[in-house]
C-alpha cells in the first residue's frame, strides 16, 4: 500500500517545545514529553500551513537569546 497524503484525514494539533520549535501530532494522542499545544488543530495541511505562518525563525531559542547577548 502506498502512502498518500491526500487521503489523510487524520486531524492533527501543532505542538511546541522549550525551544520553540513546532511540530505536528495526531490530537487523538496525548503530546509527547516536553511539548505543548500551540492552539491550532485542523487537517495536516492546516497545520503545517499554521507553522509556516508563525515559526519565522527556526533557531532554537537559547541559540537566539545567546546571539543576543553577544550583541550587547
Amino acid at each position: 500500500m502506498v502512502w498518500d497524503e491526500e487521503e489523510d484525514t487524520s486531524i492533527y494539533r501543532v505542538v511546541v517545545n522549550h525551544e520553540e520549535q513546532y511540530s505536528i501530532w495526531p490530537a487523538d494522542r496525548e503530546n509527547p514529553l516536553g511539548w505543548t499545544d500551540a492552539g491550532k488543530t485542523g487537517t495536516k495541511a492546516e497545520c503545517l500551513k499554521y507553522i509556516e505562518e508563525v515559526w519565522t525563525d527556526m533557531r532554537p531559542l537559547s541559540l537566539r537569546k545567546k546571539m543576543e547577548e553577544a550583541e550587547k
